[in-house]
């Protein structure tokens, strides 16, 4: 069974970019655990709360076949944070999939993971991934290799779906 990390931050996560890939996922099979700055409770944007039961700091790539970087504004706390980048990093290294959606993209750019990689984000993101490296896309999810990217809410379900086609799930 695969196993998922999503990554979403605190306060203000993207409601849809977090629960629709996480109903795909489990869907198709996979368990879907939940990350942030600290376990308990995060709030989305839209109202819609999720229990974090690990904390960012403490996760570890080797424990996942994905870690997935949910968008909102929120996501920013993510951008320049040494704990996501290290698991972003270690989680590509692995030959693991690495995902994110809206401005999560930032944080793979940050990283350093998508230097000359196809990727796609929220519009406003555009400038922060090309000063990165990262080949620029208009799509609304785009694959490179273990690395997907997605725009936003209405690519949420399709990102989800990506996540799981790349994981080879029914």
């Amino acid at each position: 069974m695969a196993r998922v990390l999503m990554v979403i931050a605190p306060e203000v996560f993207r409601d849809e970019e977090y629960d629709h890939p996480k109903q795909v996922l489990e869907s198709r099979g996979a368990t879907v655990t939940t990350a942030s700055t600290r376990e308990g409770a995060c709030h989305g944007k839209l109202g819609m709360t999720a229990e974090a039961t690990l904390a960012l700091a403490d996760a570890r790539a080797a424990d996942f076949d994905a870690v997935v970087f949910v968008g909102g504004g929120g996501a920013e706390v993510f951008f320049d944070d040494p704990a996501a980048h290290a698991l972003a990093r270690e989680t590509h290294a692995l030959g693991r999939v690495v995902a994110a959606i809206c401005i999560a993209p930032s944080v793979l750019a940050r990283a350093g993971l998508l230097r000359d990689v196809r990727a796609t984000a929220f519009p406003s993101q555009r400038d922060d991934l090309v000063a990165h490296g990262a080949l620029w896309s208009d799509g609304p999810v785009e694959i490179d290799g273990r690395i997907i990217t997605a725009n936003g809410p209405d690519a949420a379900r399709d990102f989800g779906g990506a996540i799981a086609d790349a994981l080879a799930l029914p």
